[in-house]
Order: C-alpha cells, then structure tokens, then sequence
C-alpha cells in the first residue's frame, strides 16, 4: 500500500471540484486586506522619491516638512545614514545611500497623521541633486554577476552540426500589476518591545527575517501577518525599503505605521523582470536532430542586484528544456542598470529560456524546410527517457532530473485538439481572403515544489471542526481550498468542516512562502503531515481517555473506533482534552523537485492593415501531476496564459534615454481585459510524481512559461509572406509594422 493510499481516504475530494473556501467573503466584501487594517494612533508613511535616475544627493533637509501640522516624523537619506545605518544594506537600501540610482528611489521619509498630510510634507522636501550619467544599455552596462554553465562538447558538436543557425533575441520589461499593490501595517508591542507586521506578502517568514536582522531584533519579537493577499505574481515576495521603514518608525515613535503603495508608486519602486538580451546558436543535423545549444545573455538586475541573480539562474537552466542535445552552454551577464531594481514574477526567468529555445527551433525547422511540429517530434523527451538527467545544476546544487511525465505525449494532445489538418485548410481560405492566419507551438518543462520544507497547523475547534494555516499565504491561488481538501480526506471529515485561517509567525515558527509553483507540492504534503500529526495525537488523547491501547485503536471518519465500539468523535476529544491538545504543527521537508510539462499550441490573426493581432484559438495540453482540485488548476493555468499574453502583445516598461519610465500609467502601459482572453481549450495528463506522497506538481506558472513563444511563433507564421521573424517581444502593432517595413513588404498603410 503506497503512502497516498494510506493516508488519504479514497475519492472524498482530492481529485474533484469543490466549491472554493475563499469565494464567500471575496464575493461579499467581507474579506480582509492589510489596507483594512485600522489601529488607534495609526500613521501614514510617505516616501520622496528621486525624479531622477542617476544622480548625487549632494544636500538634503526636511527641516520645513517636519514643522507641518500632522507631521509625526521625517527623515532624509542623510540623517537615515546616521540614525539606522542597518536600514541600509546594498542589495536594496531603505534609502538612497548617497546616490538616486533611479526613478522612484527613496531619498527622504515623512510619517503623518494621514496620507494627504505626508505628501504635502513630502513636498516641503529640500533635495539638491547633481545629476551622473544614467546606464541603461545591457550590454554594455557593468556586471553585477557573470559565469557559464553547461555540458558536453559545445565545439566539437558545433563542428560536426550539418547546419548552425544564429539569432539575436530580446525581452522587454514587464511587472506584475495587482489589483493590491503593496500594504504594510507595523504596529510595536509594548509587552515584548517587538513588533508586529500585517503585510500583503508571499513570504511572511523571509520579511520577518529581514526585518529582524535590520532592527536588530531577535526573532521571536518579530511576529509577522499575512491577512487575504489581492494577488502577488512573484513581486511581493521579501522585504521593500518601505516594510523597514515602517517597521523603523513605529518602533521610534511608538504607534502603528501604515505604508499604503498607491498606482504610481508601484509602477516604480516594485520590482520588475523579464529584460533580457540573448545571442543564441543552435546545431544540428540534416534530419533535424539536435547536436547543441549556446547561448550567452543578459539580464538587467536595474538598479540593485536585488534578487534579479534568481531570474538570471532560472533562464540558464531552463533554455534546454524538454529537448534531447549532446551540449549545451550558457555565459549569463547579469548587469546594473538606472532603472527599477529586478526580482522573479511569474514565470521566473524560465518564459524567456523557453522563448529563446522555441524560437530557435522555429528558426532551425526553417533553416532545415522541415515542419516545426516534426523538428519538435525528433528531439522530445519521452516517457521512456524518465527519469532524465538534464546535466545541469539547481540552485541548490544538485543535478537537474526530470522525475516524471511525457513531453511529447502532452505535444501530441495539443496537436490533436488544434489540428493541424483543419488549420491549413483554414489558412488557406483566409490567404485567398486577403486575411494574415498562423498557427504557433511551444513546448515546456518546469521545475516545481521547490523545498526545502513547508510548514502547517491544524487545530480542532470546540464545534469539532478544524482550521489548518500554512506557511506558504494565499495570494489567489486557492490555497484555503486545497488545503482543506487534503486535511478533510486524511481525517475524514467532511470538506466543509475544515477552515482555513491566515498565516501568522506566532503560530507558525518556520516557513518558506508562496513562489514558484510550490505550493501544490510543499503545502498541500505539509497539510497532509500536520493532519497526520493531529490524527496521532487525538488517538493517544483517545487511548487515555478509553483506557485501550493505541495500537487496538480505529481512526474512522474523524473518529477513534475502540474494539468494544465506544467511538469518541473530534468534537468530544476537543471538549474533553482541551483544544491546546488537539493541535498539530508539521514541517514537510523535500529536496526533490518535480518537474512539469506543457504544450500549447495558438491560432492567430494579424489586421494586414492596422497589424492588430487577435487570437483564434488558444490550446493547452498540461501535465502537473496529481490534481487536487480541477478547477482551481484550471484558474491557475487560464490565469498564467493571460499573464503570458499581455507580455507577448501588451505590456512594455518604456523608459526613454534619461531612465524616465514612459509607460508608468495605464493610459500608455496596456494590460488586456477579458476582451482580449482567449477561450482556452485544456487537456489535462496526468502522471503523479514519484517524489511525493500526493504526487502532485506545481501549476501556477505553467500557462505563463511557453505562452511568450507560442504566440510570437502564430504571429510570425501569419507574417510568413512578409518574412518577418518575431525575435522580440511584444508584438504590438507598430512594431510588426516597423518590421514589414523593413523588409520592403507590405502596403505602407
């Protein structure tokens, strides 16, 4: 009997659709933001940021701003400097140390008795800045971390390869935009002489760190708490300048300290991605089989190498993907530049590693005039390859295996629901029609459930009921839901009768947090632990209780089944031992990482005449293991293929040569509506991972990653009579007109 089946009562909810625990109060207004938050004696922090990109504070006061009405406290870089010099740690400073280096960077801080109050003090700020040359060219600009990775013989198999083609491939910025931006409540507890933080975050346990470290606090006085999340993509995990600040000044003044971020802020001082540029090279032979991959690239860290070296690793690891080669090797640059500092979002590094192979493969089956779905076909890994060993290292140090699963399989199935027979007849139709139509592919592999450990609590209430909390906070992804379903199947309760609760430092000491595609492997296994851990202890309470050994003892549907058929339910077992009893914390610890695949294939149109592209059809063939629950990993993926299609046409940071942001609103920087979204047709593999109990795999960036190269790939079939290549994102209009220009096609108009 497997672990899986041992634990988990067979086909109570794990595995179906239920209705999601966190829908209730989102859809009635009840739930509960940080920005909700309201403390008696509660300030409002602002920051000044520098409206320049690079340049030297040469003079700072906030003499004038501190003698406005409602003006509790204000602080330059300066005084900062002198006042908390542990505020101002290099890879991100709680304000500028000596130097702006870039738009929106913090140079002085006001707390107020209100938002509107700080700002006008904030305009009473004396700043004298001398402006310094701004770096923005990534190829140019200084290197914060360099290195290569690889394997095999890249030269010889360069040298044996009957074609070798080379292209030159960019990425532009993006962020993520939720409809919560960032939010932070720090309030001092006199009690302890710490602190404790309501923030909007993913990852609770690293900001209490942080801040720990930065106050000079020991861990235990730092209690940090993650009420309902409006969506985090990979931005809100870690401390900001601002969590340090407000944490700072309420502990210096004594009272609760709010940072609200508003619009504008957040389009510059949250963190960004996806800048890349990349010279890649691919070898094969005549019949399309893969010898080789070089690439060597670029990644914009911005301003600070905050915690853009994570970005960079993913994509290096990431370019081979679920391709078979004899080499591979990748010289990564990643540089400063005077813009916004880079961190992971959605997708992490890994959408640009498969847009840069994928667009390689397109342009190898042209070079070759083979089908692009047979290139792919010659060179997939199969179910018969696992598990594979990619020759490269994780993070962590140890060797990449594909654990499980079948890329060409989940190829096929997107193939078979897009058809390529019915597509080239319906090219054909549009070509006599004057209409531009293109199909695209791309295919995936990703790493998922990154450990090392995740953490859960599960109580039982007086009612017999259970709450359970981990440490990984839902930031949208259902995790409430998911949760509940494993603690009510390994219990046996019913689904209603688990509730989930916010994740709080006090109650759970350890974490990691919520990134990555983690959570469907880390939390919903720590959940499992921690319900096994309750189930324990309710037999030994039970055992006492009934005076029989634990061993003759039945766990049955939330209940201990003793031999001569006395039953004490949850519920009793609360009143009688006391809840404080009847509560399990439990670490799931894992240094395996499974790996997940996807394939989709995209349908397009390009307007001959205006170049607006419009999606026709949009499939998606998806292997994530085990499904907990259905539709939440339908969400998950509909959710990701929209974030990788506003990066595709949509969304670009513009920043014109000073470092000034020229996208910073949503007049300029467009993000698509429901308008825009596709129907998305799904087809769900599932091959449960080895590697875990549930054997499930992560989901919530598998729409994301291949989206950027299968719509660049529809695009660019639809363009095929112009011969454009679609080499860098996003494919807006104008620039698909620039690029028929350019190659002297097209009507002008």
């Amino acid at each position: 009997m497997s672990v899986h089946e041992a634990t988990i009562a067979p086909s109570r909810t794990v595995g179906r659709t239920v209705p999601r625990k966190e829908d209730p109060a989102l859809l009635t207004g009840r739930a509960f933001f940080t920005g909700d938050l309201r403390l008696p004696g509660m300030a409002d922090l602002v920051l000044v940021r520098s409206p320049y990109a690079h340049a030297r504070v040469r003079a700072a006061s906030a003499d004038a701003a501190r003698g406005m009405r409602g003006v509790l406290a204000a602080v330059t870089c300066e005084e900062l400097a002198e006042l908390a010099p542990s505020l101002l740690e290099p890879s991100w400073p709680a304000l500028a140390r000596g130097e702006a280096r870039f738009v929106g960077e913090g140079v002085a801080a006001i707390v107020a008795e209100g938002r509107a109050r700080g700002e006008d003090a904030a305009e009473a700020v004396s700043v004298e800045y001398e402006p310094l040359p701004v770096i923005l060219d990534l190829e140019t600009a200084p290197a914060a971390q360099q290195g290569e990775m690889g394997f095999g013989d890249v030269e010889a198999a360069f040298a044996r390869a009957d074609v070798v083609v080379r292209r030159t491939l960019r990425l532009h910025r993006a962020s993520a935009h939720p409809l919560e931006t960032r939010a932070v409540v720090a309030a001092p507890d006199e009690e302890t002489g710490g602190i404790t933080v309501w923030t909007a975050t993913q990852g609770p346990h690293r900001v209490r760190e942080a801040l720990a470290a930065a106050l000079g606090l020991p861990l235990e006085r730092v209690r940090v708490i993650v009420p309902r999340v409006g969506g985090g993509f990979g931005v809100k995990n870690g401390a900001y300048p601002e969590d340090y600040l407000a944490a700072w000044f309420a502990l210096r003044l004594g009272r609760p300290v709010r940072f609200l971020e508003d619009r504008r802020e957040h389009f510059v001082a949250t963190v960004h991605e996806r800048e890349q540029v990349h010279h890649a090279a691919i070898a094969a032979r005549r019949d399309g089989t893969l010898l080789a991959v070089e690439d060597t690239c670029y990644v914009d860290y911005g301003a600070y190498a905050h915690r853009g070296f994570i970005v960079m690793g993913h994509t290096a690891r990431s370019i081979p993907g679920p391709y078979r080669m004899e080499a591979y090797r990748n010289r990564f640059h990643g540089v400063l530049t005077n813009r916004t500092p880079t961190g992971p979002y959605r997708g992490a590094g890994r959408p640009q590693a498969n847009f840069i192979m994928e667009r390689m493969m397109d342009a190898l089956a042209r070079e070759l005039g083979l089908p692009r779905e047979e290139v792919r076909r010659r060179n997939l890994i199969t179910a018969a390859d696992m598990p594979f060993d990619r020759g490269l290292k994780g993070p962590d140090g140890r060797p990449i295996v594909y654990d499980s699963g079948d890329p060409l399989a989940t190829f096929e199935a997107a193939l078979d629901a897009i058809d390529l027979d019915a597509v080239a007849g319906l090219k054909e139709r549009a070509a006599r029609e004057g209409r531009l139509v293109g199909v695209g592919f791309s295919i995936s592999m990703e790493d998922t459930g990154r450990g090392p450990m995740e953490t859960a609590t599960v109580t039982v209430r007086p009612d017999g009921r259970v709450t359970v909390a981990t440490g990984a906070p839902d930031t949208g992804q259902s995790h409430g839901t998911t949760a509940a379903q494993v603690v009510a199947d390994t219990l046996g309760l019913a689904y209603e009768d688990v509730i989930p609760a916010d994740t709080d430092t006090a109650r759970l000491p350890d974490g990691i947090g919520t990134f990555g595609s983690r959570s469907g492997v880390m939390m919903t296994n720590a959940a499992r632990r921690a319900a096994e851990a309750l189930r324990d202890a309710a037999m030994r309470e039970a055992a006492e209780l009934l005076e029989v050994p634990v061993a003759e003892l039945r766990w049955q549907d939330a209940a201990v089944q003793a031999p001569d058929g006395r039953r004490l339910t949850l519920a009793e077992l609360a009143r009688t031992a006391g809840a404080e009893r009847l509560r399990a914390t439990a670490a799931y610890e894992s240094a395996d990482v499974p790996y997940g695949n996807g394939a989709q294939a995209v349908l397009a149109e390009v307007d001959p005449h205006t170049f607006q592209v419009r999606i026709l059809r949009y499939v998606m063939a998806h292997d994530c293991g085990t499904v907990v629950n259905p539709a939440v990993v339908e969400g998950q993926i509909h959710g990701g293929i929209l974030h990788g299609l506003s990066g595709a046409l949509f969304e670009e940071l513009v920043y014109d040569e000073h470092g000034q942001l020229t996208t910073g609103t949503y007049m300029d920087y467009l993000i698509p509506t429901a308008v825009e979204m596709p129907r998305v047709e799904l087809r769900h593999l599932e091959t449960p991972s080895p590697l875990n109990p549930l054997g499930t795999k992560g989901a919530g960036e598998s729409g994301t990653i291949p989206a950027l190269a299968a719509i660049a790939a529809a695009v660019e079939d639809a363009l095929a009579p112009y011969g454009v290549e679609v080499l860098e994102l996003p494919a807006t209009p104008a620039r698909l007109h620039a690029w028929v220009r350019a190659r002297g096609a097209g009507d002008g108009r």
